[in-house]
């Protein structure tokens, strides 16, 4: 039996949008922006930290960071993601949203300037401290997932919140364009004035000594757009959801929301008191591995399998850029250059192919709702992948790569306008006020598990399977054909996982979560009541 819900929460669930919601995306967005930028330039930085740290004289081709060095200086940031997503999706539900978001942003801005201060001019010295700076700030990236998908959920009203969550999570295109617009403008401004020959006709001067500061500007100027954010996101009150149905003061949620949406919103202490006996369970309790198990593994194997496939893509940019010959071999160009092709590239991937996928689905997603964007996008990601894994052979003659290139495109197209923005969206709807931090930060964490595997296992595993043929350093593996046979099977089971996640469009909050639901008497009471059984399929 439903109870009736606070006044404040109502007032939230049918507000109109207002000027606030639009702060709220660009505040909450800015962490994710920040951690778009960081993921982006890193490729940019580890080609030219290969030139400028390992060179070798004499060598046919410049320097390239070792396979351990390289796998460390991207991996820390994804150890650190998953272990903040865990951290802070915790202590958000413990001491209160507002209260942790200005860590997490303050460890960003911190350690993005202290990476690109890394200390020494020796190999070892420079990547040790840059991994280690990387680390915490992955550490505040993954804290952001859960706290900011969280606030935007329940600042939101129910008609568009799926759009407002999703649009946090677009900023990342923003945070790509606007790494590889910086570096596009940073690389020629340095190659105008300090102008160097192509590695090939002369090794040493290909890298002029000012390439160092190249890299550390490009790597610090991320943190500006989200220091600007700083003071705004400590003046966002505490979510009333939050005060109300965890801190239990109501008085205090219809005081801060009346300021946010400019309307009297009366205080119902009595109604705050009745939520205290009610949906008392634990986390992880047998009462809530009834009500919201199957939903937990939905939103965990979902997150997991569409990582895997999502970051795999690192495999097969290198190869797609130098086929429609964006990027020359880097014998042809000088260290400044190949910055500057490098960025060029991924800058146009980005507009075309990253970005729109993203808006897609911030446009649609109240339409037509959530696991229908996710299961088409999952079908959509198997389909080319099998496209491209089968007929493999075909696709690597020189005159079909164009067709390559726009299978490829497509298939991250989906990933966007799909489960990269659904995975993200649902975790934060489902779950009650108490748990709903921590368990997106477990569903966000599941994921960057699977980007782990999917941009390091996979490194390996697609490796030529004839030792002769792998890259410097590493062992044979299956090939790439059969590495992409593999993704679409994970892709697959994609689809297989998305039916355990409910549909959450035009649902309120508490609606889903079964927080306005009386304390059932009985078994046979609970069987009676009317939609127990929770359809994961729209009808």
């Amino acid at each position: 039996m439903a109870r009736e819900q606070l006044q404040v929460l109502n007032a939230l669930d049918v507000a109109k949008t207002q000027w606030y919601h639009f702060t709220a995306i660009i505040i909450a967005g800015m962490g994710f922006f920040t951690d778009a930028y960081d993921l982006f330039c890193v490729s940019l930085v580890t080609k030219l930290l290969g030139r400028i740290y390992y060179h070798v004289d004499g060598a046919e081709k410049p320097g390239t960071l070792p396979p351990n060095v390289s796998a460390a200086v991207n991996g820390v940031a994804f150890c650190g993601t998953l272990a903040g997503q865990l951290f802070f999706g915790w202590l958000g539900d413990k001491m209160g949203r507002k209260k942790v978001y200005g860590m997490t942003l303050m460890l960003m801005v911190i350690c993005s300037v202290a990476s690109g201060l890394s200390f020494g001019h020796e190999p070892k010295t420079v990547m040790s401290t840059l991994c280690f700076f990387r680390f915490w700030l992955g550490f505040g990236i993954g804290g952001d997932y859960p706290l900011s998908a969280t606030i935007m959920s329940e600042y939101a009203n129910k008609k568009t919140r799926g759009a407002f969550i999703a649009a946090v999570f677009a900023m990342q295109g923003f945070g790509i364009l606007a790494g590889g617009i910086f570096a596009i403008i940073s690389s020629v401004a340095f190659k105008a004035k300090f102008d160097a020959p192509a590695y090939e006709v002369n090794a040493l001067a290909s890298t002029v000594p000012q390439a160092d500061y190249l890299w550390r500007i490009i790597v610090m100027v991320g943190a500006i757009p989200a220091a600007m954010t700083y003071y705004w996101r400590m003046k966002m009150p505490e979510t009333a959801r939050y005060t109300a149905l965890v801190a239990k003061n109501a008085k205090q949620a219809a005081s801060d929301m009346s300021k946010v949406l400019q309307v009297e919103i009366e205080a119902e202490t009595d109604k705050a008191e009745e939520e205290k006996s009610a949906n008392a369970f634990a986390l992880f309790s047998k009462e809530f591995m009834r009500r919201h198990g199957l939903h937990l593994l939905g939103t965990t194997s979902t997150w997991f399998l569409l990582d895997i496939a999502f970051y795999s893509q690192n495999l097969f940019q290198k190869d797609i850029f130098s086929a429609i010959g964006w990027i020359p071999p880097a014998k042809t160009m000088s260290a400044i250059e190949e910055v500057y092709k490098i960025a060029r590239a991924q800058t146009l991937i980005a507009l075309f192919s990253t970005v729109p996928g993203y808006w897609f689905t911030v446009a649609l997603i109240d339409r037509i709702g959530r696991f229908a964007i996710q299961l088409m996008g999952f079908f959509f990601m198997t389909v080319f992948m099998f496209a491209l894994a089968l007929p493999y052979d075909h696709w690597t003659h020189k005159d079909n790569r164009i067709g390559f290139v726009v299978m490829y495109s497509l298939t991250f197209f989906f990933a966007n306008f799909g489960p990269n923005a659904t995975t993200f969206v649902v975790p934060a709807e489902i779950f009650p006020a108490r748990f709903r931090s921590t368990c997106h930060g477990i569903s966000a964490a599941a994921g960057k598990l699977g980007a782990i595997i999917g941009a390091f296992g996979f490194l390996y595993l697609a490796q030529n399977k004839d030792k002769n043929k792998t890259d410097a350093g590493y062992p044979p593996g299956i090939g790439v054909k059969n590495s992409l046979i593999v993704l679409g099977v994970v892709n697959f089971l994609g689809i297989l996982f998305t039916f355990l996640v409910p549909e959450s469009n035009g649902k309120s909050l508490e609606e889903m979560s079964g927080e306005n639901e009386e304390e059932p008497e009985s078994a046979v009471e609970l069987e009676q009541q009317p939609g127990y059984r929770t359809r994961t399929v729209p009808v």
